[in-house]
């Protein structure tokens, strides 16, 4: 086993009531990242929730407090996005972050459509291409490549150019992830040249063990890799060491963990959804439960899953003793570690 890249992902979520509070503990979760010496510090991105709606703004405001720490998005929900606008503020916020930007996508149809309606959609939503395709849209805008014939140009106080997507981003486009939980995604992803974020949770759609469902995905994944350079594979596991926590927050971990088990036991609903078991406790039974992970020697790429609803203080704690106390065991070292 050898972890090369330790990462985290925030849920970024906040009191409905401090909005610009939450959002600033997040941005300071994204420094500490960086000083800890992660290397990549990963956002989610919530619609209609207390949480962080628009990651590209979010990020390139992390870009600014930050020099060295990878930024990612796990995962933009392309059901939601015009792929040639969302290629503009990816493209900005990447030139902004000096190309540290990763980029997680997903595909489907937005999951609260119809209850936006309207407001989302602006004519029938069953005549809109919601697959992989719209993907592979943004991507190709990605590109940079032209648009129209070679003789069409735009005219400009800046000047006369070839119209296409501005500004450019050198390298963006091989720096787009997948979130996958199906083998279906895995192959996509795959073929596509897709990198394969995997987390906690997949489809049981041949087996109902989580690890021998995800290994199936891992193995689809490497064997219809298509892609430019070498595949990468990230992984989330949920990780919640109590080391030095105080009792009162070991006590809230342990009911955060003992609230989810039961969803590890068997398929959830019709999509026979597998979840992992969250891992809360000391440093020494992590280490002992992730070295008993049949996925992770399969991979270079760790990403801490943070709970959603503590404080900055709390994940503070979290990242810390991760670094400190489980990341050596896993054979991760940072290139600098700060004190």
């Amino acid at each position: 086993m050898a972890i090369q890249h330790l990462a985290f992902l925030t849920p970024g979520n906040y009191p409905a009531e401090r909005p610009a509070h939450g959002l600033e503990q997040a941005l300071q979760l994204f420094v500490l990242g960086e000083r800890l010496g992660y290397d990549s510090a990963w956002v989610r991105q919530r619609h209609l929730e207390s949480a962080i709606s628009s990651p590209t703004t979010f990020l390139a405001a992390a870009s600014q407090r930050t020099s060295r720490i990878g930024l990612g998005t796990a995962v933009i929900q392309m059901g939601y996005e015009n792929p040639f606008r969302l290629a503009e503020d990816l493209a900005t916020v990447d030139l902004l972050a000096g190309g540290r930007l990763q980029v997680g996508l997903s595909a489907g149809a937005p999951p609260h459509g119809t209850l936006l309606g309207e407001r989302l959609f602006d004519g029938d939503p069953a005549g809109i291409d919601f697959s992989h395709q719209r993907i592979a849209r943004l991507r190709a805008n990605l590109g940079g490549e032209p648009f129209g014939d070679a003789d069409r140009w735009i005219e400009s106080p800046a000047g006369r150019e070839r119209p296409r997507i501005q500004p450019v981003a050198p390298g963006l486009g091989q720096r787009l992830w997948y979130g996958g939980g199906s083998l279906q995604s895995a192959q996509w992803a795959a073929r596509h040249g897709l990198h394969l974020l995997l987390g906690n949770l997949n489809r049981g759609e041949q087996t109902d063990d989580f690890f021998t469902a995800q290994r199936q995905h891992v193995e689809r994944f490497r064997a219809e890799w298509n892609g430019t350079g070498r595949a990468r594979l990230a992984l989330g596991r949920v990780i919640v060491p109590t080391d030095s926590a105080d009792a009162v927050s070991r006590r809230r971990y342990a009911a955060f963990a003992a609230s989810r088990h039961e969803r590890t036991l068997a398929p959830q609903g019709e999509r026979r959804t597998l979840f992992a078991p969250d891992l809360v406790g000391s440093a020494g039974q992590i280490i002992e439960s992730l070295l008993r992970d049949p996925i992770l020697p399969l991979v270079e790429e760790l990403r801490l899953e943070l709970p959603y609803g503590l404080d900055l203080e709390d994940y503070a704690q979290i990242l810390q003793d991760t670094r400190d106390r489980i990341a050596p065991a896993l054979g991760w070292s940072a290139l600098a570690l700060a004190a």
